[in-house]
């Protein structure tokens, strides 16, 4: 079989690629991240936290395999690095996917319906994943993040924080996002980037997984948003996307000039972390478009 750039790999069972695996470390995360009180059984919760996060280290070690000789290729100078990752837009996995246009163009509300409540239920949520990520980071990748994340908390203003907007579409849609509903390549999806934000040995590989999404989120989100004006939803219906579309543009710029820039300027060896994380994030995403397809075109 050959991948996504043209490069020879073996397909295999893995123990990680399935809906019990991944709807058991969704549950894990939803729990382990959601604001708790002490607890008397605290050893316990500690033992099983361990051997989850054994469990989600080789689920991430296994994402990296799959690209891990292609990631190596990419430049480890800053202007040869930001060239090789804003070129991914166009080369990258899943980019392009046949599945965008179609829901654009011919999607039907149901059809429509079921692609948002599969990612409504595997979102991970991009400002809690940029706030983990910023932790200890140097400074201007540090007030790059923060910028980042005042954009997503409206700056202040609650009606424009971009987590309600996407709950006031669910509302809209009247979908029921739920991880028992979700495919698991979407729960994957949303697992891998929070296994990269929450484990600091990642967090150069999240760097470079949140930057891919501003890079690659506004073409789609511009087709999906065509897609919901096209069955009749209004503009504050269709914010989420329609914002995204646009935002996310100025977004990937300042990610790239702010954050990756002087991040791999003070440190080369950085460069091949943050093109793995990329990468990690552009396969599940790909893995994703194939899954919907399957089930919207099969």
């Amino acid at each position: 079989m050959v991948n996504h750039f043209g490069v020879e790999k073996h397909e295999r069972q893995s123990q990680f690629l399935s809906n019990s695996f991944q709807r058991g470390l969704a549950h894990w995360n939803r729990e382990r991240l959601a604001p708790q009180f002490p607890m008397e059984d605290w050893q316990a919760t500690l033992e099983r936290d361990t051997r989850m996060l054994r469990l989600e280290g080789g689920f991430l070690e296994e994402l990296r395999d799959e690209i891990r000789a292609e990631a190596a290729r990419a430049p480890t100078d800053p202007d040869g690095l930001i060239a090789w990752f804003e070129n991914l837009r166009h080369v990258g996995p899943g980019q392009g996917d046949t599945l965008f246009p179609w829901l654009a163009e011919q999607a039907s509300r149901d059809e429509l319906r079921w692609f948002f409540e599969q990612e409504a239920a595997g979102e991970a949520g991009f400002d809690d994943l940029v706030a983990y990520t910023q932790v200890k980071l140097p400074t201007a990748a540090k007030l790059e993040l923060a910028r980042n994340y005042w954009d997503e908390m409206g700056r202040g203003n609650a009606r424009g924080m971009h987590g309600p907007m996407l709950d006031t579409l669910v509302e809209t849609l009247a979908v029921h996002p739920v991880i028992e509903n979700t495919v698991w390549e979407s729960l994957a999806l949303a697992n891998a980037m929070t296994g990269m934000a929450t484990g600091r040995r990642f967090a150069w590989h999240s760097i470079g997984a949140l930057g891919v999404i501003e890079l690659t989120a506004p073409g789609r989100s511009a087709m999906v948003a065509q897609g919901l004006r096209r069955i009749g939803l209004s503009d504050k219906e269709r914010r989420y996307f329609d914002l995204h579309a646009v935002l996310d543009v100025k977004h990937s710029a300042d990610w790239n000039r702010e954050a990756l820039r002087p991040l791999v300027a003070e440190d080369p060896g950085r460069a091949t972390a943050i093109a793995e994380g990329a990468l990690m994030r552009l396969t599940c995403g790909a893995r994703c478009f194939d899954r919907y397809r399957s089930e919207l075109w099969g």
